[in-house]
């Protein structure tokens, strides 16, 4: 992972919150999103996607792949060991996917995310929890492995969020709907956001910092 020293200004940035940068191509980052995690990946086929106006706390693990067969009669990763022919092409250790996270994601301190797994818009991760399992929109999780604790809105307030997608709007959208954004009053924002909804040609819909 980038060690800080190539990261972009915070004028570059538009906002006072240093930006998460990585220049692993198998690592992709979303626009304003911050934390200081650990990737754990190793080989070329395993690939990790964080979204955009994610809040990841110190001490977070975010794998990848590393996983170990279950299946052998050693969980040990003897090729690499013996440099025998074909150590680290024989699935050992392997990954069980992309590891995807969506936008505006808060993971607490010490969290673990491992691979395969897909955490989805607006989700809350508990401090030290281990997601082994995909994380439906907008639930807060926790514990080890972690389950969903509740969801932060009702179903239908969840749908329509997830239809403004106001994460891929401009940031001079973001800026003039700033206090609604950050208030608790979800059917004035659904509203005032639903009156002009332009959210699905916004150019930031595929943005990532990478």
């Amino acid at each position: 992972m980038n060690d800080g020293s190539a990261q972009p200004s915070i004028t570059e940035r538009g906002g006072f919150i240093p930006p998460l940068v990585t220049d692993d191509p198998r690592i992709s980052v979303g626009r304003f999103t911050y934390g200081n995690p650990q990737f754990k990946v190793w080989s070329e086929g395993e690939r990790i996607d964080i979204g955009a106006f994610c809040s990841i706390a110190d001490g977070v693990l975010i794998f990848g792949g590393g996983e170990h067969r279950l299946d052998w009669v050693t969980t040990y990763p003897l090729r690499i060991a013996l440099n025998s022919p074909g150590a680290g092409q024989d699935g050992h250790p392997h990954t069980k996917g992309p590891t995807v996270i969506g936008n505006d994601v808060w993971i607490g301190h010490g969290a673990i995310v491992v691979s395969g797994v897909t955490v989805g818009d607006g989700v809350c991760v508990g401090a030290g929890a281990v997601v082994s399992k995909d994380v439906p929109p907008y639930a807060i999780v926790a514990g080890n492995p972690a389950r969903v604790v509740r969801m932060r809105f009702d179903e239908q307030v969840i749908a329509r969020l997830l239809e403004i997608r106001w994460w891929q709007w401009p940031i001079e959208k973001i800026r003039a709907f700033e206090s609604l954004l950050c208030a608790d009053d979800l059917g004035a924002f659904i509203a005032a956001a639903s009156a002009g909804d332009d959210s699905t040609s916004s150019p930031f819909a595929n943005q990532t910092v990478s």
